[in-house]
């Protein structure tokens, strides 16, 4: 596969429609393996998103699209297709804000495969634009010479392009300021070590991988001077849900007075919901933490819970950058609306 390079960073494609196939990075495969999926049949773009082939908010929402494109080519029912593409990951909105683009299209001319085409194209180019825009933003928050927590992959894999969070170190990377990057591991699944490590590296920015456990440590010993993580959803007051121990993080960082903000395009921003007490937490299978590949680590028959998201209260955040631009706390909710009523 050809390799796709940004303007300010990313050398890769998470995401990409050629030749009339939805080709994706295998992130299950990362870092050892790049391998990329050419996939033309609805079920295998629906497994891709379920087994987390393709993963973060707004990259599941552009496959969706792109699945609806695969579905209208494959001559499926679009009803069923949408509906199929809705059941793959409960908790991310941006998979539901895309398939009702979709929706609209299909509403106004049908299962015109260049029409839908046509709007999946869109989303992604303004998915694009606004990662440019959040790094922009972010990138002015950022000291010279600071050291920057984040927590799972909110990257280019996890993106069209550039990221959410690591939109704004990708930014504040190419102005020089001269940032180094904490990683935590992110487990069970272990986006952060896995993929948020290889894609900074293999773009040249410094990165350093900790044990999740190690992030108060290194709070208490002054050496983490902010935080920026993504999110999957994010309610009406600011209250965001993102991967699992994104909370823990929050809590910690609040404690020890450090800045910690939510990157999220404004397609992540459901304004439907009140507060993160609505948001609808997804349950992944025990495996994920029972086993590492084919290694067992908990004894047989023991209980597992594995919730793939927690829900962090915006009072514990120092802000939420869009790319309609920053919700400063402690005001966070009304900058959301203000955003919302400015389109």
């Amino acid at each position: 596969m050809s390799a796709f390079r940004a303007s300010i960073g990313s050398s890769f494609r998470a995401v990409d429609y050629r030749n009339d196939k939805l080709v994706l990075l295998d992130q299950t495969r990362l870092p050892m393996e790049e391998i990329y999926l050419e996939l033309d049949a609805l079920e295998d773009v629906a497994l891709a998103i379920e087994r987390l082939v393709v993963r973060g908010a707004p990259a599941i929402g552009i496959a969706a699209a792109w699945g609806m494109v695969v579905a209208a080519r494959q001559k499926l029912d679009l009803v069923e297709a949408e509906a199929r593409l809705a059941r793959t990951r409960p908790t991310a909105v941006n998979l539901f804000w895309a398939l009702a683009r979709m929706r609209g299209v299909i509403t106004a001319h049908g299962a015109d495969v260049a029409r839908l085409t046509a709007e999946a194209r869109a989303i992604d180019a303004e998915d694009v634009a606004a990662s440019k825009k959040m790094g922009e933003i972010g990138a002015e928050l950022v000291p010279h010479g600071a050291t920057i927590l984040t927590h799972c992959n909110a990257g280019a894999l996890a993106t069209a392009e550039l990221g959410t969070a690591l939109a704004v170190i990708r930014a504040a990377h190419a102005q020089k300021k001269q940032i180094r990057v904490i990683a935590d591991e992110t487990r069970p699944v272990l986006q952060g070590a896995r993929l948020t490590a290889w894609e900074l590296a293999r773009d040249g920015i410094d990165v350093t991988v900790i044990p999740d456990g190690a992030v108060a440590h290194l709070l208490g010993r002054g050496e983490i001077d902010l935080a920026f993580v993504g999110a999957d959803r994010v309610a009406a007051n600011g209250d965001a849900a993102n991967k699992i121990g994104t909370r823990g993080v929050a809590g910690l960082m609040k404690l020890h007075d450090r800045p910690l903000y939510v990157v999220a395009p404004w397609s992540t921003v459901d304004r439907s919901i009140a507060s993160g007490a609505e948001i609808v937490i997804e349950e992944r299978p025990a495996r994920e933490v029972t086993h590492v590949g084919d290694v067992q680590l908990v004894p047989t028959g023991v209980k597992v819970r594995n919730p793939a998201f927690d829900v962090t209260p915006a009072a514990w955040l120092a802000g939420i950058i869009t790319e309609r631009g920053l919700c400063r706390a402690p005001n966070i909710g009304a900058d959301l609306a203000r955003q919302a009523e400015s389109r």
